[in-house]
């Protein structure tokens, strides 16, 4: 099971690239508050709604999954931990955030066997 919920600030615009494959990929740096600071979070979010547009500093909830991806460069092999997005909406949007939110939950209640609602 691999389900994230995040809420934060971007903290960069983000980055647009198309692939060989056409898909395009936004990378994002999204800054969450913790008990010790703030994290820095990379996520990649495959294929985008054309109407999306983030700015430097918007607030969002990102859903997704965490993954651990390799590459090569001039270096060697690396490799680079970051949550793929399935969603990214502004948490201005309140009924959009409960409603991804909710979706996530649900799918993770049908995981587990049970119902999970959100507070």
């Amino acid at each position: 099971m691999n389900y994230v919920i995040l809420r934060g600030q971007l903290s960069s615009q983000p980055q647009e690239r198309v692939l060989a494959s056409g898909s395009v990929l936004w990378s994002l740096e999204l800054t969450t508050p913790t008990d010790q600071g703030a994290w820095s979070v990379p996520v990649a979010w495959f294929d985008p709604p054309v109407s999306v547009a983030f700015e430097s500093g918007d607030e969002v909830v990102v859903v997704g999954a965490v993954r651990r991806r390799f590459f090569r460069s001039a270096a060697g092999t690396q490799s680079r931990t970051e949550v793929v997005a399935s969603d990214v909406v502004s948490a201005t949007a309140r009924r959009k955030v409960d409603r991804v939110v909710q979706r996530e939950l649900d799918r993770l209640g049908a995981h587990l066997g049970g119902a999970l609602r959100s507070v």
